[in-house]
């Protein structure tokens, strides 16, 4: 029998069947466990979770109400009866946009959040244990509600990867560029929110790859590489036997190394044989792994992949999805270091709605003088500005060293 409880209330040995509150409010990436360990019990206490739903079959139940309890104070009721609505109220609130600089400190907390319940879910997927694809849908709801309030931020930062946490963070990327792409391509909410939950489960096939191969600071054999292609097979099974039946994530996992001339992988399918969806995979996964740095090379400024990208199209990606997805980045996508006409370097940090050409900048150094001067933010589409970007200049041409942090405005600019 379910039972919903308040968190003073949970005990060892109770199973915990839901958290009755927001995924990011309590500390656990799962929502169905039984509790053996006393940190576990003290972290429920410490969280801002409020009530517990138990399964009484499945673990020890509540102890009855003693009947001298004491009557709640009309402050506590109230209390009650708010978070009630808070937490149980079914419609969510249509997010606002803002501008980039407003969205980056909420898109590095969904991140870092985010990162963390994919880490949790894989794991629970490589043990055989089933996914908790609520709280992945629910991070898709947040994943999808920073790309409508501005794209650029949680996709810019979504780039920013240390070695150890690659691979989940790949999996929130790619579930933000697909939001981004079926946006763009005027897909419904569902079918958009779909295209984000297969970009986050994609790559779960890799926790079947040893991770010395998939972690190899150099190129891998012919003997490596084929391990590797097993990934996407591995991740069918996986989905399968954590109880994943979701059609959209099944195909995009199996199907996102495809490629249109029929020389992708497993299946060497072509074109027609290829689902949109899965042409949307192919093209958010190749985009966010070269523009990361990874063991084995540094990641490529924004603006460069996109263009190295282009010349792969005939062959490799659909002309017409790899269209949208520039469109949804900008040509110059957020983070790209680019040179203007007059003699001054500028780093983009936001997109305009009038020209893919003239995005938002913030100037930081002359050319002429190669010196650094105070920076300045600058819009490149307004009717009175004059200034161009005469074209994309390389980031390891002028190690400037707090690029990131320049245009995110965060220090570091990495979502810990």
């Amino acid at each position: 029998m379910l039972k919903k409880i308040r968190v003073d209330e949970v005990q060892l040995g109770m199973h915990i069947k839901e958290f009755c509150g927001a995924w990011m409010d309590h500390p656990f990436w799962r929502g169905q466990f039984v509790i053996t360990d006393p940190k576990d019990l003290d972290k429920i206490r410490s969280s801002k979770v409020l009530e517990v739903m138990i399964d009484t079959d499945r673990g020890i139940d509540a102890p009855a109400a003693s009947p001298v309890a004491a009557k709640p104070t009309v402050d506590e009721q109230a209390q009650a009866m708010e978070q009630a609505v808070k937490y149980d109220r079914p419609v969510r609130t249509p997010p606002t946009k803002v501008s980039s600089d407003k969205e980056f400190a909420r898109a590095a907390a969904i991140c870092r959040q985010a990162t963390g319940a994919v880490h949790s879910m894989f794991q629970e997927a490589r043990m055989g244990r089933a996914m908790d694809t609520v709280v992945a849908k629910q991070v898709v709801d947040d994943i999808t509600d920073s790309v409508t309030r501005n794209g650029g931020a949680l996709l810019s930062l979504a780039r920013l990867k240390t070695a150890d946490d690659y691979t989940y963070m790949h999996s929130v990327a790619v579930c933000a560029l697909m939001v981004a792409l079926g946006r763009q391509m005027g897909l419904g909410d569902e079918e958009t929110k779909a295209a984000g939950f297969a970009g986050l489960l994609h790559d779960v096939g890799k926790m079947a790859i040893p991770m010395d191969v998939l972690n190899k600071p150099g190129k891998l054999t012919d003997e490596e590489f084929a391990i590797v292609k097993r990934h996407p097979e591995e991740g069918l099974r996986l989905l399968n036997e954590s109880g994943v039946t979701d059609a959209a994530a099944i195909d995009v996992c199996i199907h996102h190394h495809e490629k249109t001339n029929g020389t992708g992988y497993p299946y060497g399918l072509n074109d027609t044989q290829i689902s949109r969806l899965a042409k949307m995979g192919a093209v958010c996964d190749v985009y966010d792994a070269i523009t990361s740095n990874r063991p084995y090379k540094a990641g490529w400024d924004p603006a460069q992949s996109l263009k190295q990208m282009a010349s792969w199209v005939n062959g490799h990606f659909d002309p017409k999805i790899f269209q949208a997805f520039v469109s949804s980045l900008g040509i110059y996508p957020t983070g790209s270091l680019v040179l203007l006409d007059n003699n001054r370097l500028a780093v983009v940090t936001d997109q305009s709605s009038e020209s893919l050409l003239k995005p938002m900048v913030k100037v930081f150094y002359s050319t002429r003088s190669a010196q650094r001067i105070p920076p300045e933010v600058v819009n490149l589409s307004a009717p009175n500005c004059r200034v161009k970007i005469l074209g994309r200049e390389d980031p390891d041409k002028w190690n400037f060293p707090d690029l990131d942090e320049l245009w995110s405005g965060l220090p570091y600019a990495r979502p810990k």
